[in-house]
Parts: structure tokens; sequence; C-alpha cells
């Protein structure tokens, strides 16, 4: 009887272990889809579920399948932090894929830092940070701003006006974009920001075509984005006359906009759909197979997809998804992406990557003008100035908006 007893409890713990490992991995997607963002953050989650759905296809990781929890972010910053603190703690979600603005991340990252948890982060942003608690697989400054910058003063012009929304990243960029301006012996001739959501440009154009610029560096994002550029044709500015230079502008907002009005303008990515390479055609077909043949891919759609399979490696590697346990292993890990090769830097978290230049084509493409022709280690603070000194640029910004990464209407 003694030895019957013995042999059900170890029956038992092995039905338990066996149960363990077919329990779901969950794994939570935070984006906007609704609000001031949409039409730039759905990009982005199509392309994360698509990664994960091939994953699901493939049996999933660890003999487990894989139970994907979408989050609204609603455009705001303060619903994003409600929202990952519910997939940590109600939905129980491994790792979070998502937020777009710095305002968002920012804001989530108390909340990633207080359950210890880890966010694969997509987009560019302005650097200045580096939390054990995310992995970013967009760009540092000098993986797109500053070689921009450079690029555009050696062939576009001198005399530089600076737009931006109002929010972390648009002032911290144009922060850094100064000093490179300064370096290169450029001026600045004005600097101006809208609010988060504004259409309101008119009087921004006005100040731009009397400034003398002769280039435009642009940091507005959202439904800002074609305001702006409507406003600047209406008002007579072309690329022949003040061309742009965007580091927020990619192949889904020209989608909101007529292309034919931004042809012979500029902007500054990792990734153009145009890059003419094995992996990038396949993946391209792929994805409009899976979303319809009218759908363009952009830098961060790209950045959003490698990061799901850069996870997947590391958990692979860890034989766990327990966020403490991957985010060791997925220091150092490589991936082949659609831009080419990237590889996750083991001291920062942030990745190596290819930088590119690409002018607007009137079909809603670019024409890469110029490629770094290798990935580029990240430094996500730029040599210039003290980390300390831009702590305290950030920490102004968060005070004299009450205590916000965004300008609220009222400062």
């Amino acid at each position: 009887m003694r030895r019957l007893s013995l042999l059900l409890i170890i029956l038992c713990l092995l039905a338990g272990c066996q149960r363990s490992k077919r329990e779901p991995i969950r794994v939570g997607v935070l984006h906007s889809l609704t609000g001031d963002l949409t039409s730039t953050e759905k990009p982005v989650l199509d392309a994360t579920l698509m990664a994960l759905e091939e994953l699901q296809a493939e049996g999933g990781l660890l003999g487990r399948p894989i139970e994907i929890v979408v989050k609204d972010g609603e455009s705001s910053p303060d619903i994003f932090a409600r929202g990952a603190e519910e997939l940590i703690t109600l939905d129980k979600v491994d790792v979070i894929f998502g937020c777009w603005t710095s305002a968002t991340r920012k804001t989530v990252l108390p909340v990633l830092g207080k359950y210890r948890h880890l966010l694969v982060y997509p987009v560019q942003y302005e650097g200045l940070e580096e939390s054990p608690y995310v992995v970013y697989t967009g760009a540092a400054p000098n993986q797109q701003l500053i070689p921009g910058i450079k690029w555009s003063v050696d062939n576009l012009g001198q005399r530089v006006f600076l737009v931006g929304s109002d929010y972390a990243y648009p002032r911290a960029a144009n922060e850094i974009a100064r000093e490179q301006l300064a370096a290169l012996g450029a001026e600045v001739v004005g600097e101006e920001y809208l609010l988060l959501g504004s259409e309101d440009t008119e009087e921004l154009v006005a100040e731009i075509r009397k400034s003398d610029a002769d280039l435009i560096v642009n940091n507005l994002v959202g439904i800002t984005l074609p305001a702006f550029f409507k406003e600047l044709r209406e008002q007579g500015v072309t690329p022949e006359k003040i061309p742009t230079m965007s580091f927020t502008l990619a192949e889904n907002d020209l989608q909101q906009i007529d292309p034919k009005l931004l042809a012979g303008d500029y902007a500054t990515w990792n990734y153009f759909q145009t890059l003419d390479t094995p992996r990038n055609r396949e993946f391209v077909k792929e994805f409009r197979r899976k979303y319809g043949r009218e759908r363009v891919v952009d830098d961060t759609m790209v950045s959003g997809y490698s990061g799901v399979k850069i996870w997947a490696q590391a958990v692979r590697e860890a034989e766990s998804s327990a966020p403490e346990e991957v985010r060791l292993a997925i220091r150092d890990q490589s991936y082949l992406s659609p831009g080419g090769i990237v590889y996750i830097d083991g001291e920062n978290q942030h990745t190596w990557k290819n930088v590119r230049v690409g002018k607007i084509l009137s079909d809603g493409q670019f024409d890469i003008v110029w490629d770094s022709g290798k990935p580029i280690r990240p430094i996500p603070f730029p040599l210039s100035r003290t980390e300390s000194y831009w702590q305290a640029f950030l920490e102004d910004l968060y005070t004299s908006w009450g205590g916000r990464w965004y300008n609220p209407g009222n400062s």
C-alpha cells in the first residue's frame, strides 16, 4: 500500500509538471487603437501580432502555446501606464511589447520597475535613458538623429528651423540637434512646438517662411504631420525651396497624405520598404499576404516584429519566459531582420542597426540615398554632455509640465 501511495504521488507530480509545460505563455501588446496616434501605432500592432502568430504556428515556445493580450493605450500616457499595470497584475503576462511616444514609455517605466518586468520598445527615441526593464529595438540618437543631421547639413542646407510636437522626445531630440548643428557650423533660425494632437499649423508655417531657413528638421507626430505638410504646400513651401528632413515620417504616415505633395523631401530611418534584399522582399510579401496588398511596411513595424523574434530566442536560451531570466538571456542576441542584422548590446540593451537616408517618391516610398553600410553601435547618451546634464534637462521638462512627460497645454 505504501509503495502504491508513493507511485500515485510521483504520477501526480509528473502530471502537474506536464500541465505546467502546457500552460500558455501570456504576452501583452500595448498600443493605441483609438485617439490621435491610432494610424501610427496600429501598423506596429499588426507587425507585432504577425510575429507572435508565426511563433504560435511553429508550436509556441518551450512546448507551450502563446496567448496574446492586447490593451488599447488610447493615445494617453496615463492610460498606457494603467494598461501596463493591468497586463502585469491581472493578465499575468511575461512580457509587454509596445508604447510609442517617449511620454508613454516614461510613464510606464515606474510600473516596470515596481514589478521588475520587461518592455520591448520598438520606436526610435531621444536616448538619455538606460533601463534594465526595457529592450530598445528602435534607434538611439547616434543611429538616426545625429547622422541624419550631418547628412542634411552636408547636402541640403545650413539655416535650420526645428519643429516638433511638445513632449519629451522632440524637445530632447532638438536639443541634441542644436549641439550637432553648432558643431557643424550650421545655424538654428527658429524652433517651435505644437501640442500633441494639434492640427493648427498655419502660424508655424508662417514663421518658417519668415525665418529665411533653407532646411526644416521635423519631429512632429500623429495627426499633426499631415496637417503640417498640407499647410507647407498651401503657403508655397516646397522641397525645392525649403526641404524637410523628418525623423518621425515613415511609409505609413505617407498613406495619410498625398505622397505627391511630399515627393522630394527626406527622412532618416534604419529601414525603408524599398530595401532590396531577399530577406526584406520575403517579409514584405508575407505581411501583404496576411494584411492586404495595399499595405506598406515601415521602420517601427520592422522593429516591433524583430523585437518579438529576439525575445523568443532569449526565452529558448533561458528555457523560461520569466522576465528576470529573459532579461539576462536577451543581451547579445542577434537576428537577421528585414532591415539587416540587428544585435542587442550587452551593456545597454539597445540595438545595433544600420542607418539610412531616404528621399520621398511620388508613390509614397523612399529612394535610399545613403546607407551606413554596417550596423552602428547604440550610444543612448550623446557624448557632447554628461549623463547628469541630460538627466537634469529631462527633469526640468517633467517639472515644467506639472509632473508629465508632455505639455498638457497650460504651460
